[in-house]
């Protein structure tokens, strides 16, 4: 299983810590052999050893018609654990001990960047915007990362990681952090007594979306399922590249318009084409006001679900969303994160 450029097709050399192929493209891999029920690296051949602090299958709760799928049981809160655990792997057979890793974040991936790469002995440097939740920050900074705080744009903060010495350990660029989220999608195939029709997930870079995607697109290929389900892409009403290229609806990326869902805040995600491209056939993409949000948040909590946020935004979208079918939503991030 080699990763592959999404662009012009080539490998990249085994072994080989490039994000981008000489060509510009993103890399991505795509299993090429059938979905093996044997534990974690068997569907990661890639890795010869994971990097863990205590991950385990996060539960699935019935309300209703709906099945919420509890990620906030991961070790630092939130899915994107998912994604650090094989991005850290495989970065921890590639590079000497020690050696500095940077991230960009709004807050959730730094802190996941930060516990498992100091587990794996790097040193840790997260570069957040300079208005970050304060409550993430801390979080951040507990796992014994260095914190640089930038101002201006979330491509900013980006920019700011990517030239600071030392390797850029994006959870955007790299594409183990993407891959590494296939494991959701197998959770949901082995807890589900019945498949889901529609998957509800929050959107920002798109990490969770293609990893989500890939995971069920290798369950169909491997015939473990006969069928698809409907992949629901959730944003808010203030930062909607994705729907605003679906539903064709005007958006400024340039424009800076806060949300309470501060974990959707990428307005120019390197990866859009790569999600408009996966959505086309079988996706849809619905934006949440942030009163809607507010509200989806405080009936989650009522109901003994607390959630962030930018997690609540899926439980307002079905809300919205016709049709009949099981609903499946992602709950990506524990409430106390931005009480």
């Amino acid at each position: 299983m080699k990763a592959r450029c999404t662009n012009c097709g080539e490998a990249r050399n085994s072994g080989a810590l490039a994000y981008l192929c000489n060509c510009g493209g993103i890399y991505r891999y795509e299993p090429d052999f059938k979905y093996k029920d044997g534990g974690y690296l068997a569907n990661y051949p890639y890795l010869n050893h994971a990097v863990s602090i205590g991950e385990t299958k996060t539960p699935i709760v019935e309300m209703g018609n709906l099945m919420l799928k509890l990620e906030y049981f991961s070790p630092t809160f939130s899915y994107k654990d998912r994604g650090t655990k094989a991005l850290i792997s495989f970065l921890k057979g590639q590079l000497p001990a020690g050696s500095r890793i940077n991230e960009d974040s709004s807050g959730n991936a730094g802190a996941s960047i930060s516990a498992y790469g100091g587990a794996a002995g790097f040193d840790v440097n997260i570069f957040v915007p300079e208005k970050t939740v304060v409550s993430k920050v801390k979080q951040i900074g507990l796992y014994g990362a260095t914190i640089h705080k930038i101002t201006g744009s979330r491509e900013d903060v980006s920019a700011a990681a990517r030239t600071a010495e030392g390797y850029f350990a994006s959870h955007v660029y790299n594409p183990e952090f993407r891959d590494g989220m296939r494991e959701i999608s197998y959770e949901i195939f082995q807890q589900a007594e019945k498949m889901p029709d529609y998957i509800f997930i929050p959107v920002s870079a798109g990490t969770l979306l293609l990893g989500v995607i890939s995971g069920f697109q290798h369950l169909l290929d491997s015939g473990e399922i006969s069928k698809l389900p409907k992949f629901v892409a959730v944003q808010t009403e203030a930062v909607m590249p994705l729907c605003a290229r679906m539903n064709k609806l005007p958006f400024d990326p340039k424009a800076s318009v806060p949300s309470i869902a501060d974990a959707l805040v990428s307005r120019e995600p390197p990866l859009l084409e790569l999600m408009h491209k996966a959505m086309l056939e079988n996706g849809a993409c619905i934006t949440v006001s942030e009163e809607e949000i507010v509200l989806a948040r405080n009936e989650l909590a009522t109901a003994g679900i607390l959630v962030e946020y930018s997690s609540a935004t899926v439980y307002a979208a079905q809300k919205k969303f016709g049709g009949d079918g099981k609903r499946l939503l992602i709950m990506t991030g524990n409430g106390l994160k931005n009480l």
